[in-house]
């Protein structure tokens, strides 16, 4: 009961903070958000609403990582599992504190995608004095990724741009 308490209050901390940082300029650069054991980074101008997990209406023949549509705030959303579609690999099933802790991370509106990401937790938000070195995208890597960020602990962070993540022709084509 503590944990589900807790997990409220910093989800209230994050939209707080997400209203603040829209409205007052860019004091937070990125949400991050880890998926598959991954961490990632979401830039706070394509990122869009944040979801609770909510039930996914299944759609035959499609992709592996597509999850079906999601009934959210009354719009109708695809929902990507990140994880998978990043990796190509299916996710192992959750446990339930594990579904409790994922989030449907919608798409900026001006992307103009109805797309929500399914990640496995948030982590809060982060601006560029929260990492000590960075690289370049790798030459092989997705065009979506960007810059990979270290942050003070070690610990690497993906920056995935979500405009060009919604402009690849193999996120756009859900049919499998």
């Amino acid at each position: 009961m503590a944990n589900r308490q807790a997990l409220r209050e910093l989800q209230t901390r994050l939209a707080e903070r997400l209203q603040i940082a829209r409205t007052q300029g860019v004091a937070a650069s990125w949400l991050a958000v880890e998926a598959g054991g991954r961490n990632y980074l979401f830039p706070m101008s394509q990122a869009g609403e944040i979801f609770p997990m909510s039930a996914t209406q299944a759609v035959p023949y499609t992709q592996s990582w597509f999850l079906g549509v999601a009934n959210l705030r009354g719009g109708l959303f695809g929902v990507v599992d990140l994880a998978n579609y990043v990796t190509g690999q299916n996710a192992a099933p959750k446990t339930e504190i594990a579904r409790k802790e994922s989030r449907l991370i919608a798409l900026n509106a001006a992307l103009e995608v109805n797309c929500a990401l399914l990640i496995d937790r948030l982590a809060g938000l982060r601006n560029q004095q929260a990492f000590s070195d960075f690289r370049e995208r790798a030459p092989d890597a997705p065009e979506f990724f960007g810059p990979l960020y270290v942050d003070q602990n070690g610990a690497s962070w993906q920056e995935i741009n979500l405009q060009s993540l919604a402009q690849q022709a193999h996120f756009l084509t859900i049919g499998a």
